[in-house]
């Protein structure tokens, strides 16, 4: 009697099954980017066991940063390449333990003293959705944030909280975190 074996099998299976899920993963991680722009912006994310990586190395000005798998909800992020110095700062603090204070008056002092520099004028769009029984997105909500380091209410003349729904404010004013927020309204 022959005896067959099924690994051939399943490994080319798994080949083929594998690149469909790695492009799923990169399109799902640029949702938050302009469509014209996420075929060629770097992505990171997370592998099998939860650790940030790059998945893909891009050729234009947007960073993407996937979904975390270990918290709730669906949300991805994009924003100007110029600002990877300051999120990745953020993300090695956030790594030995830190608490948000921490990471803040951290990266505050080496703002301060010109060793972390933050952009002008750079933006971040935060993609969140709720996720179908399918793990597809579904009801998606887009905000936006325009940093403009140690800018203050009176300089910029924005209130420092909403005026309106989806209305600009200035978060943080006066510190090197200091960004216009636009929160549109959520649809029902």
């Amino acid at each position: 009697m022959k005896r067959v074996t099924l690994l051939p099998l399943f490994l080319a299976l798994l080949s083929s099954v594998a690149p469909v899920i790695a492009q799923t993963n990169l399109e799902l991680a640029t949702l938050a980017a302009p469509e014209a722009y996420r075929a060629n912006a770097t992505v990171y994310g997370y592998n099998a066991d939860g650790t940030f990586v790059l998945l893909r190395e891009g050729s234009n000005h947007l960073v993407c940063i996937g979904d975390d798998p270990s918290k709730e909800g669906f949300s991805v992020v994009a924003y100007h390449k110029d600002l990877d110095p300051f999120m990745a700062r953020g993300r090695e603090l956030k790594s030995m333990g830190k608490s948000f204070d921490e990471i803040f008056a951290t990266r505050e002092a080496e703002a301060q003293a010109g060793k972390l520099v933050i952009p002008d004028k750079s933006t971040l769009t935060v993609y969140q959705a709720d996720l179908d029984d399918n793990g597809s997105p579904i009801n998606p909500y887009l905000r936006y944030v325009v940093y403009i380091p140690f800018a203050t209410a009176e300089e910029t003349g924005l209130p420092t909280g909403p005026m309106s729904d989806g209305g600009p404010w200035i978060m943080d004013p006066g510190t090197h975190r200091a960004h216009i927020m636009i929160t549109p309204p959520r649809k029902d």
